[in-house]
């Protein structure tokens, strides 16, 4: 059996969440969607799970970080390049995401930060894989 990830993240309003997932070039799978939760492909065995504050805190077993006020987790995605980093904040920006903090380039890495309109952080990343330590 291919193992599968499913990260599960709090939205305030699902269809914008659903929107901005799109419009940062990731695919709805519909067949885990109802009006409390949408599946959104990563790639093909990673999921982001956005799911309303009702239905997130069903499934909690503490109580509910406010994303806009701490970090509870950071979700790294690795690009192509370093172009593929830029287009992907760019395009989070674009619909309504924010940049918290500068670019970071250590030359053999490059990674960027972004919010998503609830302050869910994603770090999309470039790694030149031939360097070694």
């Amino acid at each position: 059996m291919t193992q599968m990830v499913f990260i599960n993240i709090p939205v305030s309003d699902l269809d914008r969440s659903k929107s901005f997932f799109q419009a940062i070039g990731f695919t709805l799978n519909l067949n885990f969607a109802d009006e409390t939760a949408c599946c959104v492909v990563i790639a093909d065995n990673i999921n982001l799970m956005v799911l309303s504050h009702t239905k997130f805190d069903s499934f909690a077993t503490l109580p509910r970080a406010d994303p806009h006020k701490t970090t509870s987790v950071m979700i790294a995605l690795n690009r192509d390049n370093r172009a593929a980093v830029d287009a992907m904040v760019d395009a989070a920006l674009a619909a309504g995401g924010t940049e918290p903090k500068p670019a970071t380039d250590h030359g053999f890495m490059y990674g960027r930060t972004f919010q998503d309109p609830d302050g869910n952080v994603f770090e999309p990343f470039w790694m030149d894989q031939t360097v070694q330590n």
